[in-house]
């Protein structure tokens, strides 16, 4: 099985910038994690760069604002566990919403993070993407986990995403340096994520879908649903949410 020639008729291309959200089991291969993700950096080469999320959500919380650049490990699969301690990449801070990248822009998507105040603003990796026409590739049936959705949540200001107040979290970057920060968290509480309705919005070729291995793949152009989902949020502000009971 040629994984980058699957790769590459999904449509990533050499030099892309790319946002991988993953299910390894949904893969079915023999590759290990980390043979995986050197498949995907492979196909980036010469000049791209692979970026996974590195959330933190479960371990770092109200209860435990504590988050370390170098030792909180991922919440979000085995995938992004391997890749944060991978050879060459960097990690934003964030306390819940960290992304970890490797290649020719890792740096530059992730150093402005921790300017941001809420876990996906406009200096986020995942809001940077549409300025260097990223895409993101979800390996497996993970749509619904489209954390690029938040950040677009975030913009038109949804009357759901954010809490209220606060929360202090004491932060350590990759140096050892100790600072703490004022977030504003998530918060869908009595709402349901709806977002495979992304599928609704766009189409081929800002939408397209293939396997890699045996798991079923989506790649999604960043800036297309940017522009997209908030025109479909001013149609309704609840377009991609739905009551949870």
């Amino acid at each position: 099985m040629n994984i980058r020639k699957q790769i590459f008729e999904l449509g990533i291309k050499p030099n892309d910038v790319v946002l991988m959200h993953s299910s390894m089991k949904s893969l079915g291969t023999k590759l290990s994690p980390a043979e995986f993700i050197r498949e995907v950096m492979e196909a980036l080469t010469p000049g791209g760069t692979l970026l996974l999320p590195a959330l933190t959500y479960e371990s770092v919380t109200f209860n435990n604002p504590v988050f370390s650049m170098p030792d909180s490990e991922p919440c979000v699969g085995i995938l992004p566990k391997t890749f944060y301690k991978t050879a060459h990449v960097v990690r934003s801070m964030h306390p819940t919403h960290s992304v970890c990248a490797w290649g020719a822009k890792a740096d530059t998507l992730t150093v402005n993070h921790a300017l941001d105040n809420t876990p996906v603003g406009p200096n986020s990796p995942f809001m940077l993407l549409p300025d260097y026409n990223g895409k993101l590739l979800f390996v497996g049936d993970v749509l619904g986990s489209c954390t690029f959705m938040h950040g677009i949540e975030e913009i038109v200001n949804t009357p759901y995403v954010l809490n209220k107040t606060t929360t202090n979290y004491t932060l350590t970057d990759a140096a050892g340096n100790v600072s703490q920060k004022d977030y504003y968290t998530h918060n869908f509480k009595g709402w349901n994520q709806e977002y495979t309705r992304i599928r609704d919005i766009l189409h081929h070729p800002d939408i397209r879908t293939g396997p890699i291995c045996a798991a079923s793949c989506t790649l999604i152009d960043a800036k297309k649903l940017k522009t997209v989902a908030i025109k479909r949020f001013q149609e309704d502000i609840y377009a991609f949410v739905s009551p949870a009971f």
